[in-house]
C-alpha cells in the first residue's frame, strides 16, 4: 500500500478565511495527513462528511448553517465513522465538558499551534481524546459536580440503614438494631435499591462507595 493511501484524511470547518486557510496550509505540511475538504458553513460541512467519510473532521464550534455541536451529533446520531475535534476561540469548561460527554474526538483552542493541532488530529484518528490543556482543570470540576448533583438524596434512616448493611447486616439483624421490623427495614432497602438504581445489596454498597455516601 503506497503511503498516501496511509495518510489520514481530513476536513476542515471554519467560517473564518484567515484561520481556515492557516489551518488548510498546516495540515497540507504534514506527510501523515491529507486534506478533503474545507468547509466554511456547517451544513455543507455535514454534507461532505456524510459523503467522504473522511477520519477526522476539525470542526469550529460556531458556525453558521449548523455548528460544531449538531455536528456532531449527526455524525453520532447516523453511526458515521469519522472522528470530530471540536475547535474553539473561547475558555468554557462547560461547552468542553459537554461536547466530550456528546463525543467529541477532541476539544481543542484556537490558541494552539498548527503542529499541536495536526497532533491532535493523528491521536484522535488513534482512538485517544484530546483536551487542550487550559480546558483540562476545568472539565475536571465540571465532572466532579456533576457527580456531587447526580448523588442521590437519602433519608437519615436510609443511610443508617445502608451503613449498616455495609457492615454486613441482614434485613433481621439491621431491624433489631434500629428497633424495626424486618418488614420495614425490607422496604427502606427497596427505597434505596431504587435510589441507587440497583437491584442487589453487593450493587448497593459498591454504589454508595463510589459516591461516598459511607464516609
Amino acid at each position: 500500500m503506497s503511503s498516501r493511501h496511509k495518510r489520514l484524511r481530513i476536513l476542515i470547518a471554519d467560517d473564518h478565511p484567515v484561520y481556515r486557510q492557516g489551518l488548510e496550509r498546516a495540515v497540507k505540511e504534514r506527510a501523515e495527513l491529507e486534506l478533503i475538504a474545507s468547509c466554511e458553513d456547517g451544513r455543507d460541512a455535514l454534507e461532505r462528511i456524510t459523503a467522504e467519510e473522511p477520519d477526522v473532521a476539525i470542526v469550529d464550534v460556531r458556525m453558521p448553517g449548523l455548528d460544531g455541536l449538531k455536528i456532531l451529533s449527526a455524525v453520532r446520531r447516523d453511526g458515521l465513522p469519522t472522528k470530530v475535534i471540536l475547535l474553539t476561540g473561547y475558555e468554557d469548561s462547560t461547552a468542553a465538558y459537554k461536547a466530550l460527554a456528546a463525543g467529541a474526538a477532541g476539544y481543542v483552542s484556537k490558541a494552539s499551534d498548527n503542529v499541536e493541532l495536526c497532533d491532535s488530529v493523528i491521536k484522535a484518528a488513534g482512538g485517544e481524546t484530546v483536551i487542550a490543556p487550559q480546558f483540562a482543570a476545568g472539565i475536571a470540576t465540571e465532572i466532579q459536580l456533576r457527580e456531587t448533583h447526580d448523588r442521590p438524596a437519602l433519608t437519615t434512616r436510609e443511610t443508617e440503614v445502608l451503613r449498616l448493611l455495609a457492615e454486613g447486616g441482614t434485613s433481621q439483624k439491621i431491624g433489631d438494631k434500629l428497633h424495626l421490623s424486618e418488614a420495614t427495614i425490607k422496604t427502606h432497602l427497596h427505597h434505596l435499591y431504587e435510589k441507587l438504581d440497583v437491584s442487589d445489596r453487593a450493587a448497593a454498597v459498591a454504589t454508595a462507595m463510589r459516591w461516598g455516601l459511607l464516609e
